[in-house]
């Protein structure tokens, strides 16, 4: 199994070398169900794995000029400081048993994979179906930046990455187009960006509260950033488009088998 995990920490990277996102929402599942770690364990892990490649997916972005360092500021400075929060405080604070409802019990543990997997469906529907906003139209228009709810947006952000684990993509682009006139390309290189700056921060929140096994995460994180270079030198050979759409339906069945596995076959 710990094989297959290597070689799916590879599929992270090329997944979002070729379609740009959704593949560090694989993290995760890979993490708990592959590699057999515990879900606290594996969103701090998966912390340092999304930060990593998303920042060396941003800096191809930022030698194009395709990072706006102004908006991921506005942005990022809620997030940041949320994700720090909710990994330093919120998520120990969490007891290891909830509640009992019915002979099921709640545990830590099986509440993170829910709220995971339920990011995932979400994440999914974001990838399957084609955006209500216009890109470029909004891009034109030149909108003025909505400074409360880009704020507000970040917030919400950094609360899921940092329960979580994933960086939000799926959330922070279309917050950045809708709410401060980006175009595409310069969304996705800042929200790049923004997610590696989250999950890097999230997981400093980490490193002295659990045994960090620097080898193992190192080694992952490296063949995670391998398959960015991979995927990126195959895009331009393959539609990334109907890539990112069957992607997409892919993380809904992870999405609903996580759901029901953790809810009526734990």
């Amino acid at each position: 199994m710990e094989i297959f995990g290597y070689i799916a920490a590879l599929f992270i990277g090329l997944s979002l070398g070729l379609t740009g996102s959704g593949g560090s929402i694989l993290t995760v599942p890979i993490l708990v169900y592959l590699m057999r770690l515990s879900p606290v364990m594996s969103t701090s892990y998966s912390l340092f794995i999304v930060g990593t490649t998303s920042l060396v997916g941003s800096f191809k972005f930022y030698r194009k000029d395709l990072v706006s360092f102004k908006t991921a500021l506005i942005f990022g400075a809620p997030s940041l400081t949320t994700v720090f929060l909710t990994r330093t405080f919120l998520v120990p604070a969490i007891p290891a048993h909830i509640l009992t409802i019915g002979g099921f019990e709640i545990t830590k543990d099986i509440l993170l994979m829910v709220l995971f997997a339920i990011l995932m469906v979400m994440a999914s529907f974001s990838m399957i179906r084609k955006p209500k906003y216009k890109p470029e139209l909004e891009a034109r228009e030149a909108l003025p930046i909505r400074y409360f709810a880009v704020m507000a947006q970040g917030t919400l952000v950094g609360l899921v990455s940092g329960l979580v684990g994933a960086g939000g993509g799926f959330l922070i682009i279309p917050a950045l187009v809708l709410f401060t006139g980006l175009d595409m390309k310069l969304a996705v290189g800042t929200s790049l960006f923004i997610i590696a700056a989250n999950s890097l921060i999230g997981f400093m929140g980490d490193v002295f509260q659990y045994s960090i096994d620097w080898i193992f995460l190192v080694t992952f994180s490296a063949l995670s950033v391998a398959g960015i270079y991979i995927g990126t030198a195959l895009s331009s050979k393959i539609d990334g488009h109907k890539l990112k759409t069957g992607f997409g339906w892919f993380i809904l069945a992870m999405g609903l088998y996580i759901l029901t596995r953790e809810i009526f076959l734990s």
